[in-house]
Parts: C-alpha cells; sequence; structure tokens
C-alpha cells in the first residue's frame, strides 16, 4: 500500500469516528479540537476529510483490478 493510501485511510478512518460521534452524541469532535465549525483550521481539515473520502473511491477500481490479475492467475 503506497503512503498517500496510508493518509487517505486515516483521514477516512478519523472522519468516519467524527461523524459517529456527531450522530450518536451530537459531538463534533474536530470542532470541539480546533476552535468551532467556522475555524480555518477545522474547515480545512474537513476539506482534507473530504478530498480523502473522494480519494478513497479510486480504491475500488484498485480492488476489481487485483481481483483480474489474481483470476487470470490461477
Amino acid at each position: 500500500m503506497k503512503t498517500l493510501d496510508w493518509i487517505v485511510l486515516t483521514l477516512v478512518i478519523i472522519g468516519a469516528i467524527n461523524w459517529g460521534l456527531v450522530g450518536f452524541f451530537q459531538f463534533d469532535l474536530i470542532a470541539a479540537l480546533f476552535g468551532g465549525m467556522g475555524a480555518w483550521l477545522s474547515r480545512a481539515l474537513y476539506a482534507l476529510v473530504g478530498i480523502a473520502g473522494l480519494y478513497a473511491l479510486s480504491i475500488y477500481g484498485r480492488l476489481s483490478d487485483d481481483r483480474v490479475v489474481e483470476e487470470d492467475m490461477i
């Protein structure tokens, strides 16, 4: 797995945990840590998590490519 994939996975997990906290407890951890939803650092992290989620969509394509290669080897 590439370094970028690990970074993206970490950001997606952070986003998922944050959304879980919002859904279950109405608590936004990112906003609490970085000064509210309007703070530039919070907004930057939200944007990075969003971009990471979009990049993570490419994993589906790579998984299907890996499956084709494995089937060809059999």
